[in-house]
């Protein structure tokens, strides 16, 4: 038995505290908020995070809570240039669920304080230090530290002050909001609708958060991050008319906006930490690989990094070798998917002219056609490269 703190209490935390108590070590999740809480609003749990709630028994759970997609469609001034079904790989139940982070963040909670797991708020992590042993403790901001570690698992997402800064801020984000779900959209896929690569707005749906009385679906537009202060300074009624002119069928759910308060910009990241590991440490999730939301892929990345973490650590002597291990099982499949975003995010979030003209006249014609089609599935299900194989896990879909 091993004890092992985790930092951060976000999916990739939560998930691996589970994943680990359950083999029998000692573990502590160590969080900066009083009150831990998800951030943001909706997300994609594609069938590779859906097999590792699986193997926890909380894929019943999550599902009941969530919204069934089967397909993912975007629109350029009324050109189909965006049409991935899950269907086109032939694998029966297999599909997306789109779910509010809250959602997922009190399904993997909740399972925690079952299962008994301490979690320690109000701990704001600044770095870590090694002791005797091999061991390595955390260094809060206020100079505290903690008790000696066999292992720290490093969940604190892009921004974390466990490893050293790397990769680059993207210049585009979205803005967020999770409201009642109105008719007019379809009920089981993400819609997206584009104007160039500069401006696109989203209606995914997300079934009941904590709390909800109706189902919901989040609402995403995409903004360059230096514009968010003239944005804010325009005020919402500006804001409205933009994206009713791209959009007119989203008016119901802009009637539902009444301040700048329910919408949360979100910033992103392209990261990748070049060594995930290092004595007694190991990071997971944003913490080692970040990227813009585009293929959907953040928390069912992180979820299959806590699998591989708590696989590597069974399966090995030692903490070293179990972590070498992880790392192993997942390496490839966080650098293939590094890359794909890389390459495809410019076609969506960018000021290009020429690549969503190449999108429109020549990518959404043929993503309708085979072998396309089933290579746009595959990449937005997660299932390229085999992810869940290394793990002894399996994608088959989910029927309710």
């Amino acid at each position: 038995m091993r004890t092992i703190a985790v930092a951060g209490c976000g999916p990739a935390g939560l998930a691996a505290a589970l994943l680990l108590a359950r083999d029998g070590h000692r573990v502590t999740i160590v969080e900066r908020f009083d009150a831990p809480a998800p951030i943001g609003s909706g997300l994609m749990i594609q069938p590779t995070g859906l097999a590792v709630l699986r193997a926890l028994g909380l894929e019943a759970t999550l599902v009941a809570r969530s919204a069934r997609i089967d397909r993912l469609f975007g629109q350029a001034n009324g050109r189909t240039v965006l049409d991935v079904a899950y269907a086109t790989l032939g694998q029966a139940g297999l599909c997306g669920f789109g779910v509010h982070r809250a959602t997922l963040f009190a399904v993997l909670h909740d399972a925690v304080t079952a299962a008994g797991i301490p979690i320690e708020t109000g701990r704001a992590i600044a770095g870590s230090d090694m002791t005797s042993g091999n061991r390595r403790c955390l260094v809060f901001a206020d100079g505290a530290r903690s008790a000696p570690f066999d292992l720290i698992v490093d969940a604190l997402g892009t921004r974390t002050p466990l490893a050293p800064p790397c990769g680059r801020e993207l210049g585009y984000g979205a803005v967020w909001a999770s409201l009642r779900a109105v008719p007019g959209f379809a009920g089981d896929a993400l819609e997206q609708r584009y104007r160039r690569a500069s401006t696109m707005a989203g209606v995914l749906p997300i079934g009941r958060s904590p709390g909800a009385e109706a189902d919901q679906a989040a609402f995403f537009w995409s903004i360059r991050a230096d514009r968010v202060a003239a944005w804010r300074d325009a005020g919402l009624d500006a804001w409205k008319d933009e994206v009713r002119a791209l959009w007119p069928a989203t008016t119901p759910l802009l009637d539902q906006i009444a301040e700048r308060d329910q919408l949360t910009f979100a910033r992103y990241a392209h990261r990748t930490l070049p060594t995930p590991v290092g004595p007694a440490m190991i990071h997971i999730g944003d913490a080692w690989h970040s990227a813009s939301p585009q293929l959907g892929q953040g928390a069912n990345m992180a979820l299959l990094d806590a699998y591989a973490l708590a696989k590597g650590l069974r399966e090995s002597d030692d903490v070293a070798a179990g972590l070498a291990a992880a790392v192993a099982l997942r390496r490839r499949h966080v650098r293939l998917y590094q890359a794909l975003t890389a390459l495809f995010t410019p076609v969506y979030q960018s000021d290009s002219r020429l690549l969503p003209f190449v999108r429109d006249r020549l990518v959404g014609p043929l993503s309708g056609l085979w072998p396309a089609n089933r290579i746009q599935a595959a990449m937005v299900s997660g299932l390229i490269g085999s992810p869940l194989a290394p793990l002894a896990l399996a994608s088959s879909g989910f029927v309710r």
